[in-house]
């Protein structure tokens, strides 16, 4: 079998089977680790896999930058963002995640919906200008362009300050043994600082992010109180968010 025969496969696997192994490829395949490693190494510089200790898992299309990523699976995060909203209550202080869906979010709210929200990023708090029922207070620090949202450690040393009711959580990736992940460092850092803040952490996940993983960890599953998803979860992530008491609307 072609090199190229034998990565294509991986990927049908890859697809099917959430997850590979190394041991478990260089034995159906009848070759060794080391050229299935070659091969996941090829295929993760091709932007097609995320490799993990002793294999890879699916990659996630919500690392792309934030132009393109506004105008994948609109139709999901719109359909998500519906629901995100009616978890909001009049009076709440709500953090609110920068990136794709949360601003699909925010054009949601009622206009009569009165709370506070705290945001790290500034379209975010821009969108919210018309909402004059909305206290809005901007944590700043460190812009990261990819995600317009504001990092670094001006921006930790103001949230502790903050004690919220919810989190509205933006993830690259969900996966059952990746947990909840995000393609830049210090962002990850900042979302499990943000969820530390609050008194539930809500994660909106559209299709592209579902059984996906990108190369930073923010934390296992059960990081999320609640998880937003607008197709039937998997029997077997069904069973693990249960197992890990995180409710899924």
């Amino acid at each position: 079998m072609l090199s190229s025969q034998r990565k294509q496969q991986i990927l049908d696997i890859l697809s099917q089977e959430k997850q590979v192994q190394s041991s478990e490829l260089s034995q159906r395949f009848a070759v060794s680790e080391d050229s299935i490693r070659r091969d996941l190494r090829e295929l993760a510089a091709e932007g097609l896999l995320q490799r993990v200790h002793g294999g890879a898992l699916p990659v996630s299309a919500a690392i792309a930058p934030f132009e393109t990523r506004k105008n994948v699976q609109i139709s999901s995060k719109q359909q998500i963002a519906r629901k995100a909203v009616q978890l909001i209550q009049p009076g709440q202080v709500v953090i609110i995640d920068g990136g794709t869906t949360t601003a699909e979010m925010i054009k949601l709210l009622p206009a009569d919906l009165a709370f506070t929200a705290v945001t790290h990023s500034p379209s975010i708090a821009m969108g919210l200008l018309n909402y004059p029922q909305v206290e809005v207070i901007i944590i700043g620090g460190r812009l990261f362009r990819h995600s317009i949202v504001t990092v670094g450690a001006a921006m930790l040393e103001s949230i502790a300050r903050i004690n919220a009711d919810l989190f509205f959580m933006g993830v690259t990736g969900v996966h059952k043994t990746a947990g909840l992940t995000t393609g830049d460092y210090e962002e990850a850092g900042v979302k499990r600082a943000l969820a530390a803040r609050a008194a539930d952490t809500v994660v909106m996940v559209s299709q592209e992010k579902m059984n996906s993983a990108s190369a930073f960890a923010i934390g296992d599953l059960s990081l999320a109180s609640t998880l937003i998803v607008d197709q039937p979860l998997e029997a077997d992530m069904a069973q693990l968010l249960a197992k890990k008491h995180v409710t899924v609307l």
